[in-house]
């Protein structure tokens, strides 16, 4: 159960059988399971709710994460959450269906597919390799690229964020979890079961650490060595109106494996991401300018601009690390979802739950742990 009740010289001090930190669309999801589960929870963020990584996202779902099927099998785990989620948050939640395509220019891409094919499809992916034509016809602004082949998976969707994030907070709530804004945590003792925040200590059974771009230090504090120590800044670029006579068509999310170009339809023009900007933003913007018009040579020169930022917490190869140090304050975490933590949101937050009984997941748990135990 959740608590609250006046600590040392008047600080609210708040106990609960489980604290999650962080208030995004992955601690919510961990709050809405383990509320739901019987779990007194309280959910304490540093900010407003989904105001860090999921307030900078491409609205997209997907289920094909190429080269790495323990995030796909979360993601088809995790539309399947999302395709009853009004009947589960009371929340309504668009689907619109686009496809996921990615474009191979080398004989090596096409052979690392094929490679990594039979793992997707155990993973429940619906994925398959189309030729060039297909691939033009699928995406008919493709242009200056000598496109050999294509990754062509059907199962991904323009959604909404907010709503996401409105829908986890609702059925946490209704669970009876309790979700405190503008509350960070400084500094986590699981040898005495605390959390410090400026409005005073947290007590609780377990920890979990689901903050993001600032899990690192947390963790650290814990004993979880995360091996990103840095908030990475993303950056999302939208396109004006296309050139006179010329008509977006409704294309899939396209993502060239090449050059990490990836764009979607948004509007009358394109949402556009490449990698994270780093230091050097101006460089950055050159390049996606220039991969931009030779890729989409029919909207050449159109106008880019900012569409979202935020910041992200990118692991090293790109998969969240999830996992379990036990202790008397159980210390879990799920962070480093680089960018895929929506499409992942509602399988990370049953895994959270499965760790915290000490339950087996669904999941292969062992892919994801940090440390050396990960395989």
């Amino acid at each position: 159960m959740t608590r609250a009740g006046t600590g040392p010289k008047g600080t609210a001090l708040t106990s609960a059988d489980a604290a999650v930190i962080g208030g995004g669309v992955i601690g919510l999801s961990v709050a809405c399971h383990l509320a739901e589960a019987g779990v007194g929870t309280v959910l304490l963020e540093r900010d407003e709710l989904g105001s860090g990584a999921s307030r900078a996202t491409a609205d997209m779902v997907r289920t094909f994460f190429p080269g790495n099927p323990v995030s796909s099998a979360m993601a088809v785990r995790s539309l399947a959450v999302y395709r009853s989620f009004e009947a589960r948050t009371g929340v309504a939640l668009p689907l619109r269906r686009v496809g996921y395509l990615v474009v191979y220019t080398t004989r090596e891409q096409i052979a690392a597919f094929e490679a990594d094919l039979p793992a997707q499809r155990a993973a429940g992916v619906d994925v398959a390799l189309v030729g060039a034509a297909e691939a033009r016809r699928r995406n008919p602004l493709l242009g200056g690229l000598d496109v050999l082949a294509a990754a062509w998976s059907p199962d991904a969707y323009v959604s909404d964020t907010a709503a996401i994030v409105g829908g986890f907070a609702a059925a946490a709530r209704r669970a009876g979890a309790r979700l405190l804004t503008g509350r960070p945590v400084t500094a986590v003792d699981t040898t005495a079961g605390r959390l410090d925040t400026p409005a005073g200590p947290v007590r609780a059974g377990a920890v979990i650490c689901a903050a993001g771009a600032w899990s690192a230090p947390l963790a650290r504090s814990a004993g979880v060595d995360l091996p990103f120590t840095e908030p990475v800044e993303q950056e999302l670029l939208t396109t004006g109106d296309p050139p006179p006579g010329v008509v977006v068509p409704g294309i899939p999310m396209t993502l060239v494996a090449a050059s990490g170009l990836l764009v979607r339809k948004r509007g009358n023009g394109l949402l556009v991401g490449m990698g994270y900007p780093g230091p050097e933003r101006d460089g950055w913007r050159a390049r996606v300018r220039e991969r931009l018009d030779a890729t989409y040579p029919a909207l050449a020169g159109v106008e880019l601009r900012t569409a979202f930022t935020g910041v992200r917490d990118a692991s090293p190869d790109r998969t969240a690390f999830i996992g379990r140090l036990p202790g008397a304050t159980p210390f879990l975490y799920a962070a480093g979802f680089s960018g895929h933590g929506l499409c992942t949101a509602p399988a990370a937050g049953e895994l959270v739950r499965d760790l915290y009984f000490g339950r087996e997941p669904e999941v292969d748990a062992r892919r994801l742990a940090a440390g050396p135990e990960r395989v």
